[in-house]
């Protein structure tokens, strides 16, 4: 894994600082985080398999893509770049809402972040970058919410705490969409 800093910050989002991202996940500190939901014009949610060499995680489904701002980024902008970076894509991106958790990992990493959740719909397929992502696929809502409780195992930790919202969330993005 190259090294990348992460930005520190407290329960209100305000920067304390900078740490290495290995470091800030075994200390389980709290940082900055993105994550992106990206849906074909039919609502379907774009799901990636991450790669299996990932530094946590690898192997498991999870939502479009998430990441983590650099310093002196942005969100919105580093959203977009790890949508790029990841599945390939160039779409706007709408913030939808933030939530905070603490998450231990299997490999002895803490996800304990504070995430800026995004949404967009691109009609365009993916290309993926290998480092980061194996397969991708595309599903309704009700599937992924039905393969997530058959099966909690094959998908990353935090897709599972934010995926109950995503449906009820998603139908209001639409709403506020076709509205303006």
């Amino acid at each position: 894994m190259a090294f990348t800093e992460v930005i520190l910050v407290d329960d209100r989002d305000r920067p304390l600082g900078r740490m290495e991202k290995l470091k800030a996940h075994q200390e389980g500190l709290l940082h900055r985080a993105v994550t992106v939901y990206l849906f074909n014009p039919q609502g379907e949610l774009l799901l990636q398999q991450r790669a299996e060499d990932k530094y946590h995680c690898g192997g498991l489904w999870s939502n479009t893509c998430c990441g983590h701002p650099m310093p002196h980024e942005e969100t919105a902008s580093a959203a977009r770049r790890r949508l790029y970076e990841e599945m390939g894509l160039s779409c706007a991106l709408t913030p939808v809402f933030t939530l905070q958790y603490r998450l231990p990992l299997s490999n002895g990493l803490v996800e304990h972040e504070l995430g800026h959740v995004f949404f967009g719909v691109s009609a365009r397929a993916p290309a993926l970058n290998p480092s980061e992502a194996m397969a991708y696929r595309y599903l309704s809502l009700p599937a992924v919410l039905a393969q997530t409780r058959r099966n909690p195992a094959l998908f990353t930790p935090w897709f599972l705490l934010t995926l109950p919202d995503i449906p009820a969330r998603f139908r209001n993005f639409l709403r506020l969409k076709n509205a303006g």
